[in-house]
């Protein structure tokens, strides 16, 4: 009987403390932003491919900006573009405009793809808020220099992805 109630007694303290301890996504974010902002990549790395792996569109994209710019990793365009596909997927907008770069204009994704680059970056402009006003105006001129060297019959088989497509659960 004794060791029955010292067990469940570790049990109420686990239980009762590991939500005290553990920090929230959002916290650990902050931690990671903070991380990067400070040049302690290890840091930023370490928080933002742990929520990566679980399919955390945001971390997906913040790891795969620093694999497309060798920041705090080797460069690797191909883990770039895999982290920022999964991300899309799930419709985050930064991502959608990032892997829609890459294939439109050549950035580590053979072959080009402009009708995928016209609907990835067309989403991300549907996506983007106000507050996202510089990748807008940006995405807006990237989806202007594909849609010049594009077909009508491209146009409208990359407009027909757009209004096709619908978000997926987290990616891993």
């Amino acid at each position: 009987m004794k060791s029955v109630l010292s067990a469940l007694l570790v049990l109420l303290v686990a239980a009762t403390a590991s939500p005290a301890t553990a920090q929230s996504y959002e916290d650990q974010m902050r931690q990671a932003a903070g991380a990067y902002e400070r040049k302690d990549m290890a840091t930023a790395v370490r928080i933002w491919k742990a929520w990566a792996a679980k399919g955390e569109a945001e971390a997906q994209t913040l790891l795969g900006a620093m694999y497309w710019s060798g920041e705090g990793v080797p460069r690797n365009l191909n883990e770039a573009a895999r982290l920022y596909l999964a991300a899309a997927k799930q419709g985050y907008a930064r991502a959608q405009n990032n892997i829609g770069f890459m294939l439109g204009f050549g950035e580590g994704v053979p072959p080009r793809d402009d009708i995928e680059a016209y609907k990835w970056i067309k989403l991300a402009i549907d996506g983007y808020t106000a507050k996202n006003q510089d990748r807008l105006d940006q995405a807006r001129k990237d989806l202007a220099t594909l849609s010049s060297r594009m077909n009508p019959a491209q146009i409208a088989e990359a407009e027909r992805r757009v209004r096709a497509w619908k978000p997926v659960p987290k990616v891993r």
